[in-house]
């Protein structure tokens, strides 16, 4: 079976951005599907609950309807409230300052977009970290 990836950013450019990225990666090995929003990827998050997102990179700033936290935080939050996507490795993409500390808080990923635009290798990386078995493809 495919593997599944959500991207959720508000910006199109930067969904557009991670799909070519996965792309010229990795070919076409991986389905992916995106959110313009938290709450739309939550929803597409529930929708998929049969068959879990593989990987989920989302960003941090989004929506302000969760303050006083991000929306990216409330969303990560809520997915590993799920228990069918126990195994789902999320990566938090964001220009944020403090994205490591939040992401070290919440026990997932990161990767800076600042970093991403200078060094796209670094999307390969992390997904080989997260799924070793990646480097055979």
């Amino acid at each position: 079976m495919q593997k599944k990836i959500l991207i959720v950013d508000d910006t199109k450019t930067w969904l557009f951005f991670h799909k070519e990225v996965i792309r010229q990666l990795y070919g076409n090995t991986f389905n992916v599907t995106y959110a313009l929003s938290a709450a739309e990827a939550l929803n597409l998050v529930r929708k998929n609950i049969d068959e879990p997102y593989d990987i989920i990179i989302t960003d941090l700033q989004m929506e302000s309807t969760y303050e006083p936290k991000l929306a990216g935080e409330w969303l990560v939050e809520n997915i590993k409230n799920i228990n069918e996507y126990s195994a789902c490795k999320i990566i938090i993409v964001s220009a944020m300052y403090n994205i490591e500390h939040i992401a070290k808080n919440m026990q997932v990923e990161c990767i800076s977009k600042q970093l991403l635009i200078r060094n796209k290798l670094l999307m390969k990386f992390m997904f080989e970290k997260l799924m070793p078995y990646l480097d055979k493809l």
